[in-house]
């Protein structure tokens, strides 16, 4: 049976890491503010920002909550990232997606300030995290990176494979790999013999946004699989982009769903928040 790599446990422990930092630079008079901003009352979105909030809570990082309704303009939000732009007290913007179909998500990502955007997703944090400058992150590929450091997995030299090229998960992980020296196969929609070219894979990290597809016969004997997905399945049980009983028993270890990547999404975000200080 796999190794099960706890992401619960392992953000826990850098959450406690964190709480440290605030707690020497509060000592310092140094403060750390995350703005957020929810449009609409989208059920997933309410929990991830009531998420967000608690881990900052537990942290020490102060957090300002904009909900703003459905009906909210794009003109009336791009007034608000401006003004908190222009804000020195708040040290990180978040603008929690999807917005309502009538908002530019690209407009309003790009609005955020390159030196406020904690969630990593501004085209320089992306350009400065692709020729190897300081930035922020997107917060679950970075995750991703602690879960299997953490977990003693070793990445340089390995053979591994992302399944999923979108730009918040699949770009950027493929990359972070990179940069850990990790030989980096990146597959997609288009990919032909997807089997053939994830069961080369010391390192599968899947973010295709399919329940359970990924089975055992995509998997190496030994591997470590690490599960980006979240849906629910038949019996409205969450599960990922792996089908886990069957996985498991080939991966040497591999991510739950829940408790794999998803909290180390939220620890990550608040690394950013942290780092913020020092992003220039």
């Amino acid at each position: 049976m796999a190794q099960l790599i706890d992401g619960k446990a392992i953000s826990k422990q850098i959450k406690d890491e964190l709480k440290e930092q605030v707690a020497e630079l509060s000592a310092k008079g140094v403060k750390i503010c995350l703005a957020v901003i929810q449009v609409g009352n989208d059920p997933a979105s309410s929990v991830y920002v009531g998420n967000k909030k608690k881990a900052c809570a537990y942290i020490g990082i102060d957090s300002l909550s904009y909900e703003l309704p459905e009906e909210t303009t794009e003109e009336e939000l791009l007034e608000l990232i401006d003004k908190l732009n222009k804000d020195d007290a708040v040290n990180g913007i978040l603008v929690q997606l999807p917005v309502p179909k009538h908002i530019d998500e690209d407009k309003i990502i790009k609005a955020i300030s390159p030196l406020k955007d904690v969630d990593g997703f501004h085209p320089m944090s992306v350009g400065a995290l692709s020729i190897g400058q300081p930035g922020f992150v997107s917060c679950t590929p970075a995750g991703v990176i602690q879960l299997l450091k953490r977990s003693g997995i070793v990445i340089a030299g390995k053979e591994c494979v992302v399944i999923g090229r979108s730009n918040i998960v699949g770009k950027p992980m493929a990359m972070l790999l990179l940069r850990e020296n990790g030989t980096v196969t990146i597959c997609h929609s288009k990919t032909k013999d997807l089997k053939e070219v994830c069961k080369r894979a010391d390192i599968l990290v899947v973010a295709i946004g399919r329940p359970k597809m990924i089975d055992a016969s995509y998997i190496k004997e030994g591997a470590t699989v690490i599960d980006v997905g979240i849906h629910r399945d038949e019996n409205n049980k969450l599960c990922g982009d792996v089908d886990f009983e069957s996985a498991s028993k080939v991966a040497g270890a591999i991510t739950p769903v829940p408790g794999g990547v998803g909290p180390m999404t939220i620890a990550m975000l608040m690394h950013n928040c942290v780092d913020s200080i020092n992003i220039k």
